[in-house]
């Protein structure tokens, strides 16, 4: 006999939640575009927060454009020849540890730390609680 399935609002059946750090802007100075191989310096506060968030056992996942297929694509890097090695190396050299690294979000995101997330809404409702830096 089958195991009924959890209901969808039960997370803890469904996988460890985490939050989504933005690389560019948030994690690494960007001021102007070199080229897809470039990363910036490290921004020192937010490499602290998430340094402390991993220590805390919060999963931690890079949640930048870069390793999607579209930028990939724009930017002519062939398949195979991906941005994800350069990314793993800067997390090891700057966080200490490699997170995962994604261009998607999904229902265990609680979280997104970004630059450019300049409206918050307040859930089932629609209604802007801040903008900018309300």
């Amino acid at each position: 006999m089958n195991k009924p399935l959890p209901p969808l609002n039960d997370l803890e059946y469904m996988g460890e939640p985490w939050i989504g750090v933005d690389l560019d802007g948030t994690l690494a100075t960007i001021d102007k575009w070199i080229g897809p191989n470039h990363i910036g310096d490290p921004i020192i506060p937010m490499v602290r927060r998430v340094k402390e968030m991993h220590a805390q056992g919060i999963r931690i996942k890079i949640f930048t454009a870069r390793v999607s297929p579209t930028f990939q694509r724009a930017v002519g890097l062939m398949e195979g020849r991906c941005i994800i090695p350069k990314i793993k190396v800067w997390c090891e050299q700057h966080l200490g540890f490699i997170p995962e690294i994604t261009s998607e979000k999904d229902h265990l995101m609680v979280e997104l730390w970004d630059d450019i997330s300049l409206v918050n809404i307040e859930r089932n409702t629609g209604r802007i609680l801040g903008k900018g830096g309300d």
